[in-house]
């Protein structure tokens, strides 16, 4: 049985993990980086040790002082979060040499379906749906013309070792393979530690629908229903909703079963997520698993009426599922706004700095998760996430209105901040109209574009 959790994490993912194991009982141990001495984790978690200097390299990717940190604090078990470690076949590994349960999937799960190559070929194994594309990963620049000429322009390079946009090019000729495959090995190495890329068919004007699943080690495994993750700007999402308006039954029932057979096939334990396109013919094809907890898990807690980090919690100490699928029923319209500190007006440029002033919305049928408060300085040294709004409603329509009031209440002062987009996107028609494909983003900053050169006219 679990006692005593490491976060090996920060910012909003480390509070939302405190907050869990503090419901549960759990003991918690937060770890940061010196630039993260004043965060609310390390303020409210019941322990807190300094793992080295602000570089996520020298402290969040640091296994050897996180491990170190679990044995002088005691801790028994490590909750990566997201990102950092989490994806981490060998840090899991090296958990368990040191008996400290690693809150994920084993260790040879991450490495079957967190390496995207691996999951294509394992969904293929099992009959679901995969986009076009390479076998395995591609070494050779003129290899990969090669293929990608077969498959027929466009074609996506993608990274095999991990997401969030990195490592990703879109080509749409020949003319321009060449550099986009270079630069997409390159920068998949400085992110991932890994260069190795895939090449698939681009899917044009796809929906990016997601099935959270949920699996224990005695043999259950179920999904949480789906989230509409289509709103996104360069593969990096920032609105997402559940349910998809998009799915019928008949198409959200084989999405389902195919993220269910895929998760008990590569004998998973614990929370994840099956990620699909689906085009316009309403085909889907698998393009990745991610082997722990979403950023975005939030709407789906929101939208189902369950708490998958203590879920995962639950099942990390052996516990047996009690939910079955039969249980599974959306309750309410979900959506949640990632708030970013970036500027929109500036290429989205990130925006670190003092926080002067800070009020978070509040009220029915709205959530915030966030690690800011007044006073608080964001670091330059990580991701721009700064919180995430939910809010939920007996329909869609409503659960727009609501995020609108919320995105009204919340005031950030000292910084750039994405809540003035989102704003305009909650009353964006295309938006309302519920028609969101990855092709939503570029045509609304397009038209935002073009609406503020008329207006300085």
């Amino acid at each position: 049985m679990m006692h005593k959790v490491l976060i090996a994490n920060r910012g909003e993912i480390a509070l939302r993990v405190v907050r869990a194991c503090r419901e549960m009982g759990l003991k918690t141990l937060a770890v940061y980086s010196e630039a993260d001495v004043h965060s609310l984790p390390v303020q409210l978690a019941d322990e807190a040790i300094c793992i080295g200097s602000a570089p996520a390299s020298q402290s969040y990717l640091k296994a050897d002082r996180i491990l170190g940190a679990a044995e002088i604090g005691g801790a028994d078990a490590v909750h990566p979060g997201y990102g950092f470690l989490a994806e981490s076949a060998t840090f899991a590994e090296q958990c368990e040499a040191c008996r400290i349960k690693f809150i994920g999937p084993s260790p040879q799960a991450i490495r079957l379906m967190g390496d995207k190559i691996a999951a294509r070929q394992m969904a293929h194994k099992v009959g679901v749906p995969t986009v076009p594309g390479s076998e395995g990963a591609i070494s050779d620049e003129n290899e990969g013309l090669k293929l990608a000429t077969k498959i027929g322009f466009p074609v996506i390079i993608k990274s095999a070792a991990g997401g969030g946009g990195k490592g990703m090019r879109t080509v749409w000729n020949a003319a321009t393979f060449l550099k986009a495959f270079l630069l997409a090995r390159t920068e998949a190495e400085k992110a991932f530690g890994d260069g190795s890329v895939y090449i698939e068919k681009f899917i044009e004007d796809p929906h990016h629908i997601e099935f959270q699943v949920l699996a224990d080690a005695h043999g259950h495994v179920i999904h949480v229903g789906e989230r509409d993750c289509s709103l996104q700007r360069n593969y990096q999402k920032l609105v997402e909703e559940a349910p998809s308006t998009f799915l019928n039954s008949s198409l959200r029932e084989k999405m389902g079963k195919a993220a269910v057979k895929l998760t008990e096939k590569c004998g998973y334990e614990g929370v994840g997520t099956i990620e699909f396109l689906v085009d316009k013919e309403g085909d889907f094809y698998f393009i990745e698993m991610n082997t722990r907890l979403q950023v975005e898990h939030t709407v789906t807690e929101e939208a189902m009426g369950i708490d998958l980090v203590q879920w995962q919690l639950r099942v990390a100490n052996g516990e047996e599922l009690t939910l079955r699928q039969k249980d599974i029923k959306c309750r309410r319209h979900a959506i949640e706004c990632r708030i970013n500190a970036e500027d929109p007006d500036n290429n989205f440029m990130p925006c670190p700095g003092h926080v002067d002033f800070y009020h978070e919305p509040g009220g029915y049928g709205v959530r915030m998760d966030s690690h800011v408060y007044a006073d608080y300085v964001i670091p330059p040294y990580y991701d721009s996430l700064i919180g995430k709004v939910i809010a939920t409603g007996e329909t869609r329509e409503e659960a727009i209105i609501r995020m609108s009031r919320a995105l009204g209440e919340y005031l950030v002062g000292g910084i750039k901040t994405t809540i003035p987009l989102c704003k305009k996107i909650m009353l964006d028609p295309t938006y309302r109209a519920g028609g969101i494909t990855t092709h939503f983003m570029k045509t609304f900053l397009q038209r935002t574009t073009e609406t503020k050169k008329k207006k300085k006219k």
